[in-house]
């Protein structure tokens, strides 16, 4: 019974904590950093040192580190190292403001709230800086009513996922002995939607390609040349229509898993993903939406470029480009993409097409569906919530999740406390102001009941 009465006023405390006006103020103080991630003279470095002072306040110990000139910030507080211990992950970064073309003036760097809208805005609120807060709130209620976490805790926060994650992998293998933990529990990316509390466990993995074709150096006139001379738009095109079929189902060879596993295909079952913003007819045969997006592959042109859309002339182009991507789930050889892609362009009578890897690789990676951590986190935002969240296989977009799993060896479990349309690399960045004390209270329950759990619920050996 106390363990009860207990467990329900931390989850009081937690949601009190993030509907008073010292967690607005935070918030606003973490958005009012412009930590563009492109911008040179961004201060990212501020940012981890005003990050650091909240963490110190609550018994961490912090240490900053800076790789391949990028920064990052560790975060530890350690009680009992026969208890279990979690790592934790954020950052810090944002994609660019896009000041100016905010609705109703909104500066981005500012925390903007709507009453009548329900909804608080500003660059970073959802991605990634409002749900860092969350989690930093819930441990600060956990810690309040039971005087410790009950877990030993690692919180790595870096500034520059919005840009491929540079130094992060390097600095999780020079930190590895240090960073010993049993799971990774963190929270970036959406919700399913916003009402549905949700946990997903790993990333599709994201490579683009660049394909361009040039026939000469200048273009030549379409009336005096038309239809005796290569035009490399339209055979991009042909080329680009070979990768797809005409309702967008993957047909390159190698970019293809073999089969859904069937814990992915039962964690999926009667799920609507995206916000229900999908087109039930489009993608891989066979498939639901929810198993399309989350657990196989597909492939989008980017971009398509060729003269001059704005203003066009009557001369057949010189060159054309598209920029491919492709999203792709565990089980295939990902060293070879760009290989697959020629084979296939070959294959198809295209040979000419040049190929070019653009970007950063974010790699596939994900923790199995059956893994006794995914229970027992499921459980616990379950009696938080009332109501069982959804268990998605991979989140659709990107992480750096294979840095967790693959260097450092541990299960994940990401936490979302966003939602589809919260417009997180788009101008009106926001959240709904329900939704903030709600994930506070859900991830405060979480922490409470790690506080108690033996290894062996965590499927820890």
């Amino acid at each position: 019974m106390l363990d009860t009465v207990t467990r329900a006023a931390v989850l009081s405390l937690a949601e009190e904590l993030a509907t008073d006006d010292a967690f607005r103020a935070a918030l606003a103080d973490l958005i009012a950093f412009p930590t563009d991630a492109r911008d040179p003279n961004a201060p990212l470095q501020s940012y981890l040192n005003h990050v650091a002072q909240g963490f110190s306040a609550m018994g961490f110990t912090p240490e900053g580190f800076r790789v391949e000139g990028h920064h990052f910030l560790l975060l530890s507080r350690i009680e009992d190292d026969s208890r279990p211990t979690i790592l934790g992950y954020a950052h810090g970064d944002t994609v660019p403001g896009m000041a100016g073309l905010w609705a109703d003036g909104r500066d981005p760097w500012a925390l903007s709230v709507d009453d009548a809208q329900g909804r608080w805005y500003g660059r970073g609120i959802a991605d990634n800086k409002g749900q860092m807060l969350v989690n930093m709130t819930a441990m600060q209620a956990v810690i309040a009513t039971r005087g410790s976490l009950g877990f030993n805790a690692h919180v790595l926060i870096e500034m520059g996922e919005e840009i491929g994650s540079p130094g992060l992998a390097a600095l999780c293998e020079t930190l590895k002995p240090r960073l010993k933990a049993d799971i990774l529990i963190a929270s970036d990316g959406p919700r399913i939607d916003a009402a549905t509390p949700t946990l997903f466990l790993g990333a599709r993995g994201g490579a683009t390609f660049r394909l361009s074709l040039r026939r000469r150096t200048g273009g030549r006139h379409s009336g005096n040349f038309g239809g005796a001379l290569r035009n490399p738009a339209l055979e991009l095109a042909h080329a680009l229509s070979t990768i797809t079929t005409a309702t967008g189902a993957l047909q390159v060879k190698g970019w293809l898993p073999d089969a859904i596993p069937d814990a992915a295909r039962t964690a999926l079952a009667g799920l609507t993903p995206a916000g229900g913003e999908v087109d039930p007819d489009w993608g891989a045969p066979g498939l639901t939406p929810a198993e399309r997006i989350h657990a196989w592959n597909s492939a989008e042109v980017l971009a398509f470029s060729a003269g001059d859309i704005a203003h066009p002339v009557n001369a057949i182009p010189d060159i054309a480009e598209a920029v491919v991507q492709l999203r792709y789930v565990t089980g295939i050889a990902d060293d070879d993409l760009a290989a697959a892609l020629r084979a296939h362009l070959d294959a198809h009578g295209h040979g000419d097409v040049t190929i070019t890897e653009q970007g950063a690789r974010f790699r596939a990676s994900a923790t199995p569906a059956d893994h006794p951590a995914v229970a027992f986190v499921a459980n616990a935002l379950a009696l938080s919530h009332g109501r069982a969240p959804v268990v998605l296989p991979s989140l659709g977009g990107s992480l750096p999740n294979d840095i967790f799993t693959e260097i450092l060896g541990l299960p994940t479990i990401w936490v979302p406390h966003s939602y589809p349309g919260c417009s997180q690399h788009a101008p009106n960045e926001h959240l709904p102001a329900t939704l903030l004390p709600e994930a506070t209270r859900l991830m405060a329950g979480l922490y409470w009941d790690l506080g108690t759990a033996s290894k062996s619920a965590l499927g820890i050996s």
